[in-house]
């Protein structure tokens, strides 16, 4: 049974097909690695056990009627608390949000896996509102690290990427509005991707507006590419959605990288300390992508440092994502989150035009770059996992998340796809990330590229047991 929690979604599938395992068998098994694995890294604010087995069975009886539901019936997920789940409360992180409601609609990404006869295990920690890139929040606390319990497992999507790194579930659903997804990829040795902006429709729409993406958290890049399928689909509920994708992600992943012009800045043309053991990891991954095939040029985008730009964006987004709550709500909020919620509400409509126009330019320039390369690779973080329960590492001089996450927030103003790939591990066991971004609406090229990293062994599962195991 324990092994269950071990395969992708791809095998599960397979194996229901051919009758060697029951979406009963890996439902309890990914339930018993949930629960066995909470108080260790602390990776959800609730599992939903009941409603998962039953499920389960609805979707055993379809495998042996030979009617399988979906492109996913039968497999286990998790969502983070962000997205809204249909019959569990989603708190966001917050004790300022109230658990009782009606709680009766599902996010656009849920409702695709639920009608491809996913089954839902549980929802994945977040701090509160999404805000960081590190996952505590005062309603759940501090979720860590699947290697090294005492480093953080970052965030904001950290409890999904600590469950599908220790097995409890092959397939999550997380949020990425600075690098929510990537981040914690990157800590946690899994694989993430922050589609296109628009590819995965978003309800009820973001306060953060157009930086918040969905994305799929997954054990390699295959399993990424069969949920987009599922979850890549427009929803009338989110205007801004895209039209439905040309074709299958799954059809796309065998092309490889033979061909395609990859950029690689380790360092955005000086702007960014990379510690060098990460900046080892990913120099030897780029060079397997040229023996693989891409013509390689070490050379860096017109990423001018965005971040105050980034700041007015995002504490303006807090900052109205807050603003309906009461004094006494208010105090109940993370202290961080008050702070930047405070700043946020200073900015007037100018101060916010002005970033969107930083954006513009940004994104026109990152569009002049893709003409004539396909991929930019850089460094996921410039460092691998620091102590769990704080925002920033101790001694960095850092004031906010940004300081240590330079190179995934640009990627959100600039809309495009972006991902993360497990790339090898520092001399402490700890992951470390290698980012693969494309233009926008080339997630194929991301997913194609990060496929064949894991073909050619150059990335990994992940850790799949709890590190006392």
């Amino acid at each position: 049974m324990t092994e269950l929690t071990e395969l992708t979604a791809v095998r599960l599938l397979d194996g229901y097909r051919k009758g060697e395992w029951s979406p009963v068998e890996a439902t309890r098994a990914a339930l018993e690695r949930a629960e066995a694995i909470q108080p260790e890294v602390n990776a959800f604010v609730r599992l939903t056990a009941e409603d998962a087995l039953a499920r389960a069975r609805e979707s055993e009886e379809r495998w042996r009627r030979g009617e399988p539901q979906g492109l996913l019936d039968g497999v286990p997920v998790t969502v983070k608390d962000i997205l809204l789940l249909r019959g569990a409360p989603t708190l966001r992180g917050s004790k300022a949000v109230d658990p009782a409601g009606r709680w009766d609609e599902d996010a656009p990404s849920v409702a695709r896996l639920r009608e491809h006869g996913a089954v839902f295990i549980g929802k994945t920690t977040t701090p509160e509102y999404g805000w960081k890139g590190v996952t505590d929040s005062p309603l759940s606390g501090v979720t860590r690290n699947p290697y090294d319990p005492s480093r953080t497992a970052g965030g904001s999507s950290g409890g999904s990427a600590a469950a599908v790194a220790l097995g409890a579930g092959p397939l999550s659903l997380g949020t990425d509005g600075g690098g929510s997804v990537r981040i914690p990829a990157s800590f946690c040795g899994i694989f993430a991707l922050k589609p296109t902006y628009g590819r995965v429709p978003l309800y009820p729409a973001s306060a953060f507006g157009t930086l918040a993406h969905v994305g799929p958290m997954t054990r390699d890049a295959a399993d990424a590419a069969l949920l987009m399928d599922v979850i890549g689909h427009p929803d009338s509920r989110d205007w801004s959605a895209l039209a439905p994708p040309p074709g299958a992600y799954t059809d796309g992943l065998a092309g490889g990288v033979r061909g395609l012009r990859v950029a690689y800045s380790p360092t955005l043309g000086g702007q960014v300390a990379v510690r060098p053991e990460v900046a080892r990891a990913v120099r030897r991954a780029v060079e397997r992508l040229a023996e693989l095939g891409a013509y390689v040029t070490e050379t860096d985008p017109d990423l001018t440092e965005p971040v105050e730009a980034f700041h007015t964006l995002w504490f303006s987004g807090a900052a109205r994502v807050t603003e309906h709550l009461g004094p006494h709500q208010r105090e109940l909020l993370d202290p961080g989150l008050r702070e930047i919620c405070t700043q946020g509400a200073r900015y007037s409509a100018l101060d916010y035009l002005a970033a969107v126009d930083v954006r513009m330019d940004l994104g026109r320039r990152m569009g002049s770059f893709h003409d004539t390369h396909d991929l930019l690779v850089t460094p996921t973080l410039p460092i691998t996992a620091f102590e769990a329960g704080v925002e920033v590492p101790k001694g960095s001089g850092h004031r906010r998340w940004t300081g240590w996450t330079p190179f995934t927030y640009p990627f959100n103003m600039t809309q495009q796809p972006a991902a993360s790939v497990p790339v090898g591990s520092d001399g402490d066991g700890l992951p470390i990330g290698l980012q693969l971004v494309a233009a926008r609406h080339r997630d194929d090229l991301v997913l194609r590229a990060a496929h064949a990293l894991y073909e050619a062994g150059v990335a990994s599962a992940g850790r799949l047991r709890p590190s006392g195991s």
